[in-house]
């Protein structure tokens, strides 16, 4: 069977009454799921698997994708709202959707997240279908060379996501690759920081470590300045409606990282949390005034949520195409496969077309059933901003704590949440910015994991990054991305000392 005519199996499968309906539950309950912080798209699939039996395993599984891409979609809303990333994808969401918010604009940024959101996830299910079978050949070509120069890649990056000293950032950033580090090395089974603590052998989860940082910060902030009304005063909902300024900063965002979003989820590993980072950095970097990103920037907005949306399409390419998870969600769907009898892999699209197909024309129904479901209720969404302060820290707590007890039914994490939401007030307190920890901490282990099996394959030679061309050229990218900023804070400080 041909493409097209794959295609177009896909289509009749998708657009079946039965299927439209799953995808309408999928999506909606990935939103709500996506929307409660710590939660996320794994704990749903996860627990609908048993759900799925006896069912048509294309309905299943257009269902479960459904959960996945509409969680994302949701997470940017508690994001938003309460500096309370509903998913690990959103955390980037916070850096300015957050302050809009703040500024009395949430209805605004919840519609930008919105649009942005579908922009990414419509045109990347396009790319998917148009490009899925060429580009899973392009992600089994990415070794474990080339996936260190990427992660180093993205670290150069740490010193734009400083807002004041890069000296506090890169201080950030090292406690971030420190704490990654706690747990059993898998390589060598060797304890490390561990301290004799069972709890500790398999490491912290990075939702315990966001929620800290984030949301309890957030909480320790609001009450030690209870008495400061200007302070988290979000009463303001403001207007929905995005004026031409607005479209415009948003357009060349969507554009980039429809496309960026997607390439990095097709990368195995990568996933929606590393699509957004790197999004928000790349944006940044680009724009002509980086210093508004942080205070509430449309571009700084829309860059993650298009990016970690498009990102979610990007990870079923590995999935379908290799039978290879390139994420923890994609990991859990590919149990669901199995457990329904289908072997994703390069048979699947001729075996089983109408569920390569019939996953994949799915999303083109599911994200615009996810539009017409957010817009509509982003007023009633942005109304959680008129509870009153105390009953909003109580469920912002409540919710951060079930959220990371759901992860591992493990009290230990619980304390581990209100360790880092102090350390994420004390490092807002002296100017430590958040973000190059939270970056190290998730692009840390990818970078030593993929580094140590590089110098495993080539018997501890250097070399082996030489020999690999995309490991070649993504470390000439990492040199030109680590020294132009620095090239160019020199021209800054040469000019102001000649105009002194």
């Amino acid at each position: 069977m041909g493409s097209l005519d794959g295609i177009i199996t896909g289509f009749q499968t998708a657009f079946s009454l039965e299927a439209i309906l799953f995808v309408i539950l999928g999506v909606f309950v990935g939103t709500i799921i996506g929307m409660l912080p710590g939660l996320g798209p794994i704990s749903a699939i996860a627990v609908m698997i048993p759900m799925t039996f006896g069912m048509e395993p294309a309905t299943a599984l257009i269902m479960m994708a459904g959960v996945y891409y509409g969680a994302i979609f949701g997470g940017s809303t508690s994001s938003i709202l309460l500096n309370a990333p509903g998913v690990s994808g959103a955390v980037a969401t916070s850096f300015d959707g957050y302050p809009m918010a703040q500024q009395g604009k949430a209805g605004k940024a919840l519609a930008i997240a919105a649009i942005a959101s579908f922009t990414g996830g419509t045109v990347s299910v396009v790319l998917l279908m148009l490009l899925a079978p060429a580009l899973s050949s392009v992600a089994v070509s990415f070794g474990p060379a080339a996936y260190f120069a990427l992660m180093l890649l993205g670290l150069t990056a740490i010193a734009s996501l400083s807002e004041g000293s890069t000296i506090k950032a890169l201080i950030s950033a090292v406690a971030g690759f420190m704490v990654v580090t706690i747990g059993i090395d898998a390589q060598t089974g060797t304890q490390r920081y561990t301290f004799g603590n069972m709890n500790l052998l398999e490491g912290l989860d990075f939702l315990v470590i966001a929620l800290g940082l984030f949301a309890i910060a957030e909480v320790c902030s609001l009450v030690l300045n209870r008495k400061d009304k200007s302070i988290g005063d979000t009463h303001n909902i403001g207007s929905l409606k995005l004026d031409k300024k607005d479209l415009k900063d948003m357009s060349g965002p969507m554009t980039r990282h429809s496309f960026l979003g997607f390439i990095l989820g097709v990368l195995p590993g990568a996933g929606a949390t590393i699509a957004s980072f790197i999004s928000y950095i790349f944006e940044k970097r680009l724009s002509k005034n980086p210093e508004e990103f942080g205070k509430g920037s449309v571009k700084g907005l829309a860059a993650p949520e298009t990016a970690n949306n498009a990102a979610t399409s990007g990870a079923f390419v590995p999935l379908l195409s290799l039978g290879i998870p390139g994420s923890g969600t994609t990991a859990v769907m590919l149990g669901a496969f199995l457990v329904l009898g289908v072997q994703p892999g390069p048979m699947l699209m001729t075996d089983r077309p109408e569920i390569f197909w019939g996953v994949i024309a799915s999303m083109y129904i599911g994200n615009i059933f996810l539009l017409i479901i957010n817009l509509p209720l982003i007023p009633y969404f942005a109304k959680i901003l008129k509870i009153p302060r105390p009953l909003l820290i109580s469920l912002v707590i409540v919710f951060s704590m079930i959220g990371v007890y759901a992860i591992s039914f493990n009290t230990f994490d619980l304390y581990m949440l209100l360790l880092f939401g102090v350390i994420g007030f004390l490092m807002r307190l002296f100017s430590f910015p958040a973000p190059p920890f939270i970056l190290a901490f998730i692009l840390g282990g990818m970078l030593e994991q993929s580094l140590r099996q590089a110098l495993t394959i080539s018997n501890g030679s250097l070399s082996i990054f030489l020999d690999d061309k995309i490991a070649l050229s993504l470390l000439f990218l990492a040199l030109l991305s680590f020294v132009f900023p620095l090239v160019k804070q020199l021209r800054k400080n040469k000019d102001k000392a000649t105009e002194a």
